[in-house]
């Protein structure tokens, strides 16, 4: 409980600085992702399934990142579901089941040419999330099998997460760019990860972009142009992971390397907007047998 209070209060700290440092604060908008195994290879295993909701607040937004750390205070909410295989029967020999809530606050800012976000969530796991449960009412609601993973779960633990991105948006010919970018984590994943995205057509411009932490998919915190059609995006980073505490298992050895390949579609309409995306995810650990395809959704209405 102590760790819980000392996490809680540091993310209170963030919100208070990026509170006196910015007067007139405003909500700016809202964005959400969802992330389905069965949207992709149409399977129910390992990344399995995933949520996330932010909501950004600020002054108002001009187009860009505002030049002072906490001026921008991202807030966001996360649910995921990582399972064995087989979710009705696991293997003894697979991976154990993680339920995880994350809360957390990030702030987006920028130096130069160059666009940063940090952010520090916590991360909450194992059977006291009882995600298990929802998961298994949501496959009661589609026919799906059960879940049933007692005893095959990480268990309970609390564990705050720091994440760093630094990236640079380069225009290439009419409406393409390319945004490489670094990211670092420590926390429940530790990791070093370096990509790109690369976007053709008007997703994006003047918005503020967010990144789904499964997938890599980038998904609208703040609405920018709603350049009317179709675009777009492709993605691809590999990390180095040097712990991970959702594989933290006997007979379980994790891949200290990881890659993820995505692509998705981005349509505007004059009162919303439709995203579609499919993204591969490598083999997170030696006895995985292969890797996956993992589908994204997120929708969005303007009044």
């Amino acid at each position: 409980m102590n760790v819980l209070r000392n996490v809680m209060a540091s993310l209170f700290l963030l919100g208070a600085t990026g509170a006196a440092m910015a007067e007139g604060r405003q909500s700016l908008g809202w964005g959400s992702l969802f992330n389905n195994d069965a949207l992709g290879d149409d399977h129910d295993r390992w990344r399995s399934a995933s949520l996330v909701v932010s909501h950004v607040r600020g002054e108002e937004w001009n187009g860009t990142r505002p030049d002072r750390f906490g001026a921008l205070i991202e807030y966001r909410f996360r649910v995921e579901m990582i399972t064995p295989e087989n979710v009705a029967t696991p293997n003894a020999s697979d991976r154990l089941y993680v339920g995880a809530l994350s809360f957390g606050a990030h702030t987006h800012f920028q130096k130069g040419a160059v666009e940063m976000s940090l952010g520090l969530d916590v991360v909450v796991v194992g059977p006291q999330t009882n995600v298990d449960q929802l998961q298994d009412s949501l496959h009661g609601l589609l026919s799906s099998s059960g879940v049933n993973v007692d005893g095959s779960q990480v268990d309970n633990a609390i564990y705050p997460t720091l994440t760093f991105e630094a990236g640079r948006e380069f225009n290439f010919g009419g409406n393409g760019k390319i945004r490489p970018f670094v990211e670092l984590q420590a926390g429940a994943e530790t990791l070093a990860r370096v990509g790109a995205d690369v976007t053709f057509g008007g997703f994006g411009r003047g918005a503020l972009l967010l990144r789904d932490s499964p997938t890599g998919q980038l998904y609208t915190g703040v609405a920018g142009e709603r350049a009317l059609g179709l675009s777009m995006i492709l993605g691809g980073d590999i990390a180095y992971v040097a712990d991970s505490q959702y594989l933290d298992t006997p007979g379980i050895v994790p891949e200290d390397m990881r890659a993820r390949l995505r692509a998705g579609l981005h349509q505007q309409f004059r009162k919303g907007s439709l995203f579609y995306g499919v993204t591969y995810l490598s083999e997170e650990f030696e006895s995985q047998p292969e890797g996956q395809l993992v589908g994204s959704i997120s929708a969005s209405l303007n009044f």
